[in-house]
């Protein structure tokens, strides 16, 4: 009997992109099932890889151009054109111009960096021709609430003293008024369309600041200063740009604790104010992959992400897999590179089993260079041991 094997990876963080991450773990399934029907579904949630990914799937390409970078100097960049009918429309990698990798390690101060590439994109997007910007959210350096986006797109950002606001986080609890009389006249003639993380939220216990300032570099002292000032954005945006958004719904959203406001430091609810739509990332990121029923004719699914913690559960791609497998009654097996606390709560959304590639302790930079190594590896133990527990089944019997 043929083995039919779903393999629906997250890329690795600075390390592999989701399609050479899907490879690695096909290297190690035809060493133990040679014969195996393999079908390679690589995933994006939004981050690193994102416009890459979605040209590939959309018949598009990819058009470099350099970009303001998180830490203030130019960085090579790109954004995406797709094809089809319909208005032209362009991908924005947040991640490719503001991601955490794009932060050397030693500047990591999430009070300092900025989303004015972002803003910068979004115009090239616009001068050429596109009608129609997916904005992916993900992997972010950043925790400045899309203030340095709006200032690249237009928006004047000004303290009590009428002076323009500096760039970054720390700033924005100075921040006194939004002129938006130079925003582009371009963007309110296109849509835009956040893809982002539902879970995360602007302001509050669970705010952006709190949950994913530490992870950038912020001190206690700089998370409370970090969400201080988001809280004061959220106000300033809500008063001087308030005519700006009207969601679906037909009321102002709240941009604090409205979905997705949080995502990427906090970049939803800034392009929120200027009338984007933000959309739970895996509707729009997904569309046109037939995942579901790619899923439901396996017969057993491999996921894989850099870190399996308790945020995984909270919109990250193996969770998202395993739930939609589970509901096909198809098992689901996760590969990590860290296994860290909360990692259990994936078992509660349909993950089987889940391991570390790792085959021993080592340095950062170590697991980074041989990630692949160790994901055909740790795929070929996993079915191994798989493959004895079958034998073992009727003895147990």
């Amino acid at each position: 009997m043929t083995h039919r094997i779903a393999i629906a990876p997250s890329g690795f963080k600075e390390s592999l992109s989701a399609a050479r991450v899907a490879e690695a773990i096909a290297v190690g399934v035809r060493r133990v099932i040679p014969d195996a029907d393999l079908d390679l579904i690589p995933l994006v949630d939004g981050g690193e890889g994102t416009a890459e990914a979605l040209a590939l799937a959309g018949g598009g390409r990819l058009v470099p151009c350099t970009a303001t970078g998180p830490v203030g100097e130019p960085v090579a960049s790109h954004f995406a054109l797709l094809g089809g009918p319909g208005p032209l429309t362009a991908v924005v990698e947040m991640a490719a111009v503001a991601g955490l990798a794009l932060v050397p390690p030693g500047l990591r101060h999430p009070g300092a960096t900025t989303t004015y590439g972002v803003g910068e994109l979004i115009r090239a997007a616009l001068d050429s021709g596109a009608r129609r910007i997916l904005i992916g959210c993900g992997d972010s350096g950043t925790s400045d609430g899309g203030a340095g986006a709006l200032q690249a797109l237009g928006a004047r950002l000004a303290d009590r003293h009428g002076r323009e606001l500096r760039r970054g986080g720390g700033a924005l609890h100075e921040l006194e008024r939004i002129d938006a009389s130079g925003l582009d006249p371009r963007l309110a003639r296109t849509e835009l369309l956040v893809a982002c993380n539902p879970y995360n939220v602007l302001c509050g216990k669970r705010g952006v600041a709190r949950v994913f300032g530490p992870q950038k570099g912020a001190t206690p002292a700089e998370v409370e200063l970090l969400s201080a000032g988001l809280e004061r954005l959220a106000d300033v945006l809500t008063r001087d740009l308030a005519p700006a958004f009207t969601p679906a719904t037909g009321g102002p959203v709240d941009l604090r604790t409205a979905p997705g406001t949080g995502a990427s430091g906090g970049l939803g609810a800034g392009l929120a104010a200027v009338g984007a739509r933000l959309l739970p990332r895996y509707d729009v990121l997904l569309d046109g992959l037939d995942l579901d029923a790619r899923l439901a004719r396996a017969d057993f699914v491999i996921t894989a992400e850099g870190a399996l913690d308790s945020q995984t559960v909270r919109g990250k791609i193996p969770a998202e897999v395993a739930r939609r497998a589970h509901a096909c009654g198809v098992p689901v097996l996760v590969l990590a590179g860290t296994i860290g606390p909360g990692a259990q709560d994936v078992r509660a959304v349909g993950v089987d089993a889940y391991s570390s590639i790792l085959p021993a302790p080592m340095t950062l930079v170590e697991a980074i260079g041989r990630s692949g190594e160790f994901l055909a590896d740790a795929t070929e133990r996993a079915l191994r041991i798989m493959a004895l527990g079958t034998r073992l089944a009727p003895l147990a019997a």
